[in-house]
């Protein structure tokens, strides 16, 4: 097999591990590549493809965290990862794991980690790498790793919901929200939300927001209420989709150009969260970008009262 074979066999993996430690689909992509140009340039075949392709890009990933930091620190308004609809790398041993460690809550947990911490987590309980396979991956001992395991798993158990809902359970409820949304049954969406439901929505200060964080069911319904004649009007549409593995949409304009991804956690029967992602700089990935400014005037239009 050459290496290009090996690193196109490896690349869903490594973008897997990447896109987890960095919450960025671009920022992902952008270390994949640089490990097929650092693997491209090494003389010498090693001799586990995998071990060295997942090393680098670890390594690689974890300098990008660490730089990112700063930059989530100046951010405006909530931070929230690019939403990703589709993982690339699949393992049926691990499909649990793979789909919990996909969900935005959990990639906002990975965030309160260490990047140290938060590389050791991924490998380990996502990815069932071995300790001395991690130890080389993160630069430390396997005894320093065992210990950072430890850390992070305690961290992220600590801040999970304690009953999670089954997927059926997950689906079957954000269908009923989102065939509401479409009908314009406000109250049929206010009857799903929990009584302590939040919106969290990330513009980056670049895209029309409410407000960065709404929470209760009165004030959510509110919000919900304003996007209903964007639907019901045609100016935009609602597409159900799983982003990050979870219940959630696409919300497109008239012209099919997307506005927001929205993704949806359900505990109790309700609808505990709402994640919108309406910055347009991590929208692109996912198709051709909306102007949300242009929507709003739609929202406004349909509020006003007629002559």
């Amino acid at each position: 097999m050459t290496k290009t074979e090996e690193f196109q066999e490896l690349r869903p993996l490594l973008f897997s591990i990447a896109y987890r430690l960095l919450g960025s689909v671009s920022e992902a992509e952008d270390a994949v590549q640089e490990t097929w140009l650092r693997y491209q340039a090494t003389s010498a075949r090693p001799g586990s493809a995998k071990a060295f392709l997942s090393t680098v890009v670890t390594r690689i990933s974890i300098d990008v965290l660490r730089s990112a930091r700063v930059r989530r620190e100046e951010y405006v308004g909530p931070w929230l990862p690019e939403p990703l609809l589709t993982d690339p790398y699949e393992d049926p041993a691990r499909s649990a794991e793979l789909a919990d460690s996909l969900s935005m809550a959990a990639l906002l947990l990975l965030e309160r980690l260490t990047p140290l911490e938060r590389a050791v987590f991924v490998l380990r309980e996502v990815f069932a790498f071995g300790f001395p396979e991690i130890a080389s991956a993160v630069g430390r001992s396997e005894a320093a790793c065992h210990q950072l395991a430890v850390r992070a798993r305690r961290h992220m158990e600590a801040g999970r919901p304690r009953f999670a809902a089954d997927r059926k359970e997950r689906e079957e409820l954000a269908e009923r929200f989102f065939d509401a949304f479409r009908e314009g049954n406000v109250d049929g969406l206010a009857e799903l939300l929990a009584a302590d439901v939040q919106m969290i929505g990330d513009s980056g200060g670049k895209a029309p927001q409410f407000k960065p964080v709404i929470v209760g069911a009165e004030h959510v319904e509110r919000v919900l209420a304003a996007f209903v004649p964007l639907v019901v009007r045609g100016a935009g549409i609602v597409e159900p989709r799983q982003v990050n593995g979870q219940p959630g949409a696409i919300l497109r304009d008239r012209d099919g150009q997307i506005l927001s991804t929205w993704a949806l956690d359900v505990l109790d029967g309700r609808i505990q969260t709402i994640r919108t992602v309406n910055n347009p700089d991590k929208l692109g990935h996912v198709g051709s970008v909306a102007d949300a400014w242009a929507a709003l005037r739609e929202v406004n239009r349909a509020h006003r009262p007629a002559d």
